[in-house]
């Protein structure tokens, strides 16, 4: 007579996840691995805009936005060079595994990756518009737990 468990080890594993507060990062290409977002990168980035997982971006990408937070998208984030060195390096290993280099999306903007408006494609025009949406990045308007790190449909309430 053999054990034979009434459970896998995958439904373990994240159901302990789970209980950690560890939620998986979107990532870009599908892959769902676990990231605990930094507190230092949720500290930062989380001050002006959702803290987005970085395996929303490829490496690339990342490395551009380091390099030009005093123009951050019209917005002097700028950071002090440890901070910068440290943030850069976990979103540069965190980062999207797009497979090739014409996918990154323009401007890097998570809003005009190809991914993102294959997501997206449901979502009207008006919906953007809306008062408490305003735009594509504002991902917790309807995203309620985005500061989790936990962009499943699930979660997802469109406001009115």
């Amino acid at each position: 007579m053999s054990f034979q468990p009434h459970f896998t080890v995958p439904r373990v594993l994240f159901g302990l996840l789970a209980a950690l507060g560890i939620s998986h990062a979107a990532q870009a290409d599908g892959d769902k691995r676990m990231v605990p977002l930094l507190p230092k990168y949720q500290q930062e980035c989380a001050a002006c805009h959702v803290a987005y997982p970085p395996g929303m971006l490829p490496g690339g990408s990342w490395k551009r936005l380091m390099a030009n937070l005093p123009q951050h998208y019209g917005t002097d984030a700028s950071l002090d060079p440890a901070a910068v060195k440290e943030l850069g390096a976990w979103l540069n290993a965190n980062a999207g595994t797009y497979k090739r280099v014409r996918e990154e999306p323009p401007q890097d903007r998570i809003t005009r990756s190809a991914w993102f408006i294959r997501k997206h494609d449901e979502v009207s025009a008006a919906t953007w518009k809306l008062p408490a949406v305003k735009s594509a990045a504002n991902c917790a308007a309807c995203h309620t737990r985005a500061d989790k790190g936990d962009f499943s449909e699930d979660n997802v309430r469109i406001p009115k």
